[in-house]
């Protein structure tokens, strides 16, 4: 993770952080509202509306294997620039996060990468896991939701399902929602939307895994 080149204190309490801690340990993943400030939310979705044009269409699969798939994933990405004050600002609140766990939970987690997602009307991400068993490219995943007055018939939903693919959660992606989960366990879909849907998507590693991007945002 790069370091932000402003001064910037983390929000995140070590009250919600050791939610988090105790979550993860007992179940694998948390769900948390009101995450992060409303200030900040609202510069990130700024952030990423302004600079929807440099979005691109998502693939799947990494390196030589990666590909463009509609009937997998129709939405496009654009990956975090710490440059920009209000991106690294996000990137020091999950540095905050990482720094926890790894106190906590003794997880390891050496670097992070995150990119903003953009879901047009009638886009959708069929069910997929970020990371499958015996693979440390990625070990922890998170997502940030930046929508505001989400409807319910807005579709959009994130559906988190158990390796025995039973559903576990969905979760309407309201601003300032943080979605955490074990890459490895959790298969997960985006439903439908019907609305612009902006999120951020982001994956904690470890030292020994590959430094090669891909593009499976939520």
């Amino acid at each position: 993770m790069s370091t932000p080149s402003f001064q910037y204190s983390p929000t995140i309490t070590e009250d919600t952080l050791n939610l988090i801690a105790t979550s993860l340990s007992r179940q694998g993943h948390i769900i948390l509202k009101d995450a992060l400030p409303t200030d900040l939310i609202d510069e990130l979705l700024t952030t990423a509306i302004n600079y929807e044009a440099q979005f691109k269409r998502a693939g799947i699969g990494r390196e030589n294997q990666h590909q463009l798939n509609r009937v997998v994933r129709t939405d496009q990405i654009r990956w975090i620039d710490a440059t920009n004050p209000v991106e690294a600002a996000y990137l020091c609140e999950m540095e905050a996060l990482r720094v926890a766990m790894n106190k906590r939970l003794f997880m390891g987690l050496f670097d992070y990468e995150a990119n903003f997602a953009h879901y047009p009307s009638g886009a959708f991400y069929k069910k997929h896991l970020d990371a499958f068993k015996g693979e440390t490219n990625r070990i922890l995943t998170t997502v940030f939701y930046l929508n505001e007055q989400w409807g319910d018939t807005d579709g959009g939903d994130l559906v988190i399902y158990d390796l025995a693919d039973q559903k576990l959660l969905q979760v309407k992606p309201e601003a300032g929602t943080l979605v955490v989960f074990l890459s490895d366990e959790f298969p997960h879909e985006v439903k439908k939307t019907f609305r612009d849907r902006y999120s951020i998507a982001g994956w904690f590693r470890v030292n020994n895994s590959s430094v090669n991007r891909a593009d499976p945002p939520l």
